[in-house]
């Protein structure tokens, strides 16, 4: 019997823009109390997206159950019915007639450094849902939502003792220090980047070995320099996988993390789920927008063999 992933976070509508340039040739670094920059843009694209939308997407190419839970404006049909053509759960997605579905504005430069503006629209109201909505769910994820969810959310797994990743990306600054220590306490894994690593440190004031060792594991992924997973005291460094080109990193964190929900429902040990995960991301990034990649599990094996030169399966 398939195991089932509920995936708690945002859907979104992703603006991704592309900047012809390098923001810290626009940005004076001694008048960033007074800044006031425009960057031109000659592309631009409307995307389906939203964290919890985009590790759903993968996880669905992988074959697992999962199940996203979020809340959307009167303006989500579009994406609704997207979901729907590609056979994906609609169970519980609340649609809040009064809102907007969260909107993101994204452009990269030539760096692949981002500058993100979100307006989050019904993704607010995400605690209208709860966990315990849905049935058989044997792993979760609380990726960023509205905030009032994402601490519920949090409390709702914990209390019915469902493992489940924290992943609070660019929400993190929502948090409070002891609402970040408190969802260290609660979870079972923890998902970051490199960037989020130290702002989960200075925040917390604990350091990643402290944060590491109340949790099963603490993943930090580092973009093209790969990934390392902290667990049982131990350090696993995941080399990167081999990508035919980087088009877009949008989204390529949504799709490490649905490997890692895959490899902890098909218990993977870590080295081989950080390394799939790194591939998904290494897949994701060829491709431009969130969910316009396609794979099967032949490619998924093909790819892994050429990436890490074994057998995945």
């Amino acid at each position: 019997m398939k195991k089932t992933a509920l995936i708690c976070g945002s859907y979104a509508f992703d603006n991704i823009m592309a900047f012809h340039n390098h923001f810290k040739n626009h940005i004076l670094p001694g008048k960033v109390h007074m800044l006031n920059v425009s960057f031109l843009v000659p592309t631009m694209r409307k995307e389906f997206g939203g964290c919890a939308g985009n590790i759903a997407y993968n996880l669905h190419l992988l074959g697992v159950n999962s199940v996203p839970m979020a809340t959307v404006g009167s303006d989500f049909t579009p994406y609704l019915a997207w979901m729907k053509k590609h056979h994906m759960n609609t169970s519980y997605i609340k649609v809040l007639k009064d809102q907007y579905t969260g909107q993101a504005f994204i452009t990269t430069d030539m760096s692949d450094n981002q500058i993100t503006v979100f307006h989050p629209g019904a993704m607010d109201q995400s605690h209208q849902n709860k966990v315990s909505d849905a049935s058989a769910v044997d792993i979760g994820i609380v990726s960023p939502d509205g905030r009032v969810g994402m601490i519920e959310h949090a409390v709702q797994f914990k209390q019915l003792n469902i493992p489940f990743i924290f992943d609070p990306g660019q929400g993190m600054p929502m948090f409070s220090d002891e609402e970040l220590v408190n969802f260290i306490e609660q979870t079972t894994y923890i998902a970051v980047n490199d960037y989020e690593s130290q702002m989960l440190q200075a925040k917390t004031g604990l350091d990643l070995s402290t944060i590491a060792s109340k949790v099963n594991a603490l993943i930090v992924t580092k973009g093209s320099e790969g990934s390392e997973i902290h667990t049982d005291g131990k350090l696993i460094n995941i080399v990167p996988a081999k990508a035919d080109t980087a088009q877009d990193p949008t989204g390529c964190g949504d799709a490490y993390r649905a490997g890692l929900l895959y490899g902890l429902m098909h218990d993977m040990n870590w080295k081989t789920t950080g390394q799939l995960a790194g591939l998904l991301g290494a897949i994701k990034v060829a491709h431009l927008g969130t969910q316009n990649h396609q794979f099967d599990m032949i490619d998924i094996e093909n790819r892994y063999q050429d990436s890490y030169g074994e057998s995945l399966f």
